[in-house]
């Protein structure tokens, strides 16, 4: 497994060791003891599996308390993902970095607990695999507002995007409950 660093130290762009041939290609996309000799020892509980079409954006999600660490990647097309550093006393508090994830590139990213996560699905469809360390809790989950000013994220976007509503009444960052 290769490390990728990102502007945030915490967050990783991982590309995992592809072994393909003419019959199609196998990776590892968790192994303990080689995420464990990354300096990665993340205890996951939960798999989740989205499906979604293009210009749909998903975030920027997070969950106050029971915060989660996710290993997100792409299985089938193409997003634009995004983490945001969210503990207000981190010296990075309010950064964000965004990466290319695909089928074909095939890289993962490493969010860690803290950390805000949304991304934007650039193909026809896409299928969205995340690991997290914490269960999935909705009385928790708060989100900040993906185009707020303050962020600037530059979505590669050609029109607007496909919203939930409550991506669509997410908080401005200077008003979001955060993390300490």
């Amino acid at each position: 497994m290769k490390i990728i660093p990102t502007e945030l130290p915490e967050v990783l762009l991982l590309e995992p060791r592809v072994f393909g041939d003419a019959r199609g290609f196998f990776l590892e996309s968790w192994n303990r003891k080689a995420f464990s000799g990354l300096g990665l020892d993340p205890d996951f509980v939960q798999d989740n599996h989205s499906r979604s079409a293009l210009g749909v954006l998903r975030g920027l999600h997070y969950q106050l308390h029971r915060p989660q660490g996710k290993l997100v990647r792409v299985t089938s097309g193409a997003v634009y993902d995004v983490a945001i550093d969210l503990r207000r006393s981190s010296p990075n508090f309010g950064r964000w970095t965004g990466h290319e994830l695909s089928a074909e590139n095939k890289h993962m990213l490493w969010v860690p607990p803290g950390f805000g996560h949304g991304f934007l699905v650039l193909s026809e469809a896409a299928d969205f695999l995340y690991k997290t360390t914490e269960y999935y809790a909705p009385e928790h989950e708060r989100c900040v507002l993906w185009n707020d000013p303050a962020l600037g994220i530059p979505w590669p976007l050609s029109g607007e995007p496909a919203l939930s509503a409550k991506d669509k009444v997410g908080s401005l960052l200077q008003d979001a409950e955060v993390y300490p």
